[in-house]
């Protein structure tokens, strides 16, 4: 008997547990549908959603400052005369393209004691043509620059570094860099080395970094923003910095659903370190989940969307929930019809469990019954 007890007692505290984690799980199944937003085609391609996969990837830890653009030194010539004369003619056009070789000036020489002869001065370098200031019919001296050539195929670009954080930066560290001229561009280099001085003014200090600048597109005086990565961390579930919506002190991102289309679920979120790009995610996503990247601010003002959850269960399994999208509670007839209709593998997981723990009971219940007619026919005998 004490066997059976115990086993009975084991059953019913397992039942006890299953049925308080089913408790938790339906709570959880409801807070998920209060929070989902369903759209309708129309209006998801109007929202024009993207989505992007929440990974475990390498974390960057990074600074950001501003800089500017200037041109690399020695890659600029100035143009002069070796004799004096005057301009005949000007091939060159500002903001060219030229080659080295290429025809500038032609100038008639004026030395003293001379005949007149035209010179022609060419580019010493490839490049482009600046501060031209030659005049056809102007004199010329040596002293006097024409015009000048900058080499832009590589640029140098200087971050100004506050100075109480320049103890972080170090020279081989990656640098991106971006430019308000061109936006979604990335150009990525390394610090080549940092200031010998700080400017007392601003109270920053220059870091250096060369930038391929393949095309031209970055040119001297432009301004732009500099991204130091300063240490890096692997295995850090992240997401994209557009996908984090903020309500309050709250945080939340919206995971496209897995089951139902056009269906997002607001999904609050504990974050992490942050960088230019991507956002640490210490709780609430798995990887994988797909978080709504574009179009998730508007997205937090779409009320419950322009589907109701009933309508989205519906077509998604084929029979009719409830209002709030919960599977409706019908009795032994609508049961069967929802089985039948679904085959067994719609069953619910409870109907087994309870089949399962119910043929349990009825075999101990048998065994006892047999032991105690075994030990009073002994008894009898004896």
């Amino acid at each position: 008997m004490n066997l059976t007890f115990l086993l009975i007692a084991g059953l019913i505290s397992n039942l006890g547990v299953s049925f308080a984690a089913g408790a938790d799980d339906a709570a959880a199944a409801a807070q998920r549908r209060a929070n989902t937003v369903i759209l309708d085609p129309v209006s998801a391609k109007n929202l024009g959603l993207e989505t992007a996969e929440a990974e475990e990837q390498s974390f960057e830890n990074t600074l950001t400052t501003l800089g500017r653009v200037e041109v690399f030194p020695g890659k600029r010539a100035v143009v002069t005369s070796r004799v004096p004369g005057r301009v005949l003619e000007v091939p060159a056009y500002p903001d060219r393209a030229v080659k080295k070789g290429d025809p500038l000036v032609i100038i008639e020489s004026r030395q003293p004691g001379s005949p007149s002869t035209e010179i022609t001065l060419t580019a010493p370098i490839d490049g482009l043509v600046t501060d031209l200031i030659a005049v056809p019919g102007e004199s010329v001296h040596p002293d006097k620059a024409l015009l000048s050539l900058v080499d832009l195929s590589i640029v140098h670009a200087l971050a100004q570094v506050p100075e109480h954080l320049a103890d972080q930066i170090l020279p081989g560290q990656k640098v991106r860099f971006r430019s308000p001229g061109w936006p979604g561009e990335v150009w990525t280099t390394k610090v080549e080395h940092l200031g010998a001085t700080a400017d007392p003014t601003t109270g920053t200090l220059e870091a250096a970094c060369h930038i391929n600048n393949e095309g031209t597109w970055l040119r001297p005086g432009m301004r732009g923003e500099f991204e130091f990565v300063t240490s890096s961390r692997p295995n850090v579930l992240s997401v994209p910095r557009s996908a984090v919506q903020q309500d309050g002190l709250s945080r939340f991102v919206f995971v496209a659903d897995y089951e139902l289309t056009n269906a997002y679920v607001k999904t609050p979120i504990v974050t992490g370190a942050e960088n230019e790009q991507f956002v640490e995610v210490v709780q609430g996503l798995f990887p994988g989940d797909a978080v709504v990247t574009k179009g998730a601010y508007p997205l937090a003002f779409a009320g419950k969307g322009t589907v109701s959850l009933k309508e989205a269960m519906d077509a998604a399994h084929g029979h009719a929930h409830n209002e709030d999208g919960s599977e409706m509670t019908a009795e032994a007839d609508h049961a069967h019809e929802a089985a039948t209709a679904h085959g067994p593998a719609a069953t619910s997981p409870w109907t087994w469990f309870f089949a399962g723990t119910t043929g349990v009971l009825a075999v101990l219940l048998v065994a006892q019954s047999l032991r105690r007619r075994g030990s009073g026919k002994d008894s009898g005998h004896a």
